[in-house]
């Protein structure tokens, strides 16, 4: 298995302990959530169960029943509520005699239907009789980021502080996912990677998709450009499986979506008409908890005038394509590669990889010891309309200013963007006054062209640094 190594020694730790425990995994939707947990425990559950998607109460009461009969009671009566069904599952553990018991009950968020009673006869279970005991590895799943939070890792009734271990499984970094390419037989050059990772970002599953007999951008037309393509409705699936009620968090979504630099909490506020209030806080929480958007704080500033940016690679890709992929006639990625649209879309998805891997960034300057932030910035005044999108500020008194530019070759600094560049960090240091010294750092595919602009530059990253570990 690749790149859950962490992971997977927790889970073995904790199978391996001599006290019951209470173990939350969730993340997004095809992180890879119930194959890490299978792959922890071989595969091996006293007893495991999925919540039905979409499924009535008592759908779901009769398959919880159809998975006791599977792990052994043939003759297992179907349950009229979860305290009957909880209580099923408690005579069947007791039935198993001595030793640890596993439990994995995956989409635990499907199983509470409306006016269920679900999480109290959950919470019931676990605190009258799991708890109790010393032999009873509990594992709950659910790609359903906010209901996983709210009504399990911040439960204020009888599951509050009750869980013993919490995963959020991240996405794969790029050095994961060259590794899972090269498992899979997949012959991609570093380039084909990394635009891979501009679309799919580090969830597994999308990356299983490839087939190894295609070019990336053959598999891409296959999976998203044509009217059969897996991923085609991925982009509403991954709203409806994560919220319960995906509207408000769509609506701040396509908003964020057509501003690249990102939005304050007031701008999101007035462009997607909701008010700027308690639920905005908890919605702009839960997109962040689920990975689709992150808040960057602008430099010199604390919480107030914080910046909120789409940094989920599908969703991004999904919002500047999605036209296309309803129109285009086949092969349309393939040809693709000179649309201007492409060209702005591989500039902002490349800033996207390189936020992703600030911390290798960090590495290949040498700074990865010392305490830093990673900010944003623009200018108060508008002069210019000067932004920078990714600063580090460094506590040995100096502040990386990070250009991300993807180009095919080694890219080449032109005179005029020279200028707008010294334009850009003169305004900044006067407006935000700092004394720390400037350091222009460009992160790009093959490195920067050596010309009579390229002295501007102080350090280099380049995409073979952001494979590293």
């Amino acid at each position: 298995m690749v790149g859950r190594d962490e992971e997977i020694a927790e889970l073995r730790t904790i199978a391996e302990g001599d006290r019951s425990c209470l173990v939350v995994v969730y993340g997004r939707r095809r992180i890879g959530k119930t194959f890490l947990v299978r792959e922890a425990f071989n595969y091996s559950f006293t007893f495991s169960h999925t919540g039905m998607e979409n499924g009535t109460l008592a759908e779901q009461l009769s398959q919880f029943r159809e998975s006791l009969v599977d792990h052994g009671w043939t003759d297992c009566p179907i349950p009229k509520s979860w305290i009957e069904a909880f209580a099923l599952l408690k005579k069947f553990l007791i039935g198993r005699g001595e030793g640890r018991k596993t439990l994995f009950i995956d989409e635990l968020p499907w199983m509470d239907t409306p006016k269920s009673s679900f999480l109290s006869a959950f919470e019931h279970f676990w605190n009258g009789w799991c708890s109790a005991r010393k032999d009873i590895v509990l594992i709950v799943c659910g790609s359903a980021t906010s209901w996983m939070t709210q009504k399990v890792l911040h439960n204020k009734g009888g599951l509050f502080n009750r869980a013993s271990r919490t995963i959020n499984l991240q996405p794969f970094s790029l050095h994961d996912c060259e590794a899972y390419a090269r498992e899979q037989g997949l012959a991609m050059s570093r380039r084909e990677l990394v635009e891979a990772y501009m679309v799919f970002g580090g969830v597994p599953y999308y990356w299983s998709l490839l087939d190894r007999r295609f070019s990336f951008a053959q598999n891409l037309d296959r999976l998203y450009f044509s009217p059969s393509g897996e991923l085609v409705p991925e982009f509403r699936r991954l709203f409806e499986s994560a919220f319960r009620r995906p509207e408000p968090y769509f609506r701040i979504i396509t908003v964020l979506a057509k501003r690249s630099g990102g939005m304050t909490r007031e701008e999101l506020a007035h462009g997607a008409k909701v008010g700027n209030d308690g639920k905005l806080t908890k919605w702009l929480h839960e997109l962040e908890q689920s990975g689709f958007i992150k808040v960057f704080l602008p430099f010199g500033k604390r919480k107030k005038g914080a910046l909120y940016q789409l940094v989920d690679a599908f969703v991004l890709f999904h919002f500047r394509f999605a036209h296309a992929a309803m129109t285009a006639g086949g092969g349309f990625w393939s040809m693709a590669a000179d649309l201007p649209e492409r060209r702005t879309w591989e500039g902002l998805a490349f800033e996207r990889v390189c936020f992703m891997h600030s911390r290798e960034i960090k590495e290949a300057l040498r700074i990865g010891g010392v305490i830093t932030d990673l900010c944003s910035w623009r200018s108060d005044k508008k002069k210019g309309g000067a932004q920078i999108d990714m600063l580090i500020s460094r506590r040995d008194g100096v502040i990386n200013v990070c250009e991300a530019k993807f180009s095919m070759g080694k890219f080449v600094i032109a005179s005029g963007y020279v200028r707008r560049l010294a334009n850009k960090i003169a305004v900044f240091k006067e407006e935000t006054g700092t004394e720390s010294a400037v350091h222009l750092t460009f992160v790009t595919m093959n490195g920067v062209k050596r010309n009579e602009n390229a002295s501007i530059v102080q350090s280099e990253v380049t995409a073979d640094d952001l494979f590293k570990t």
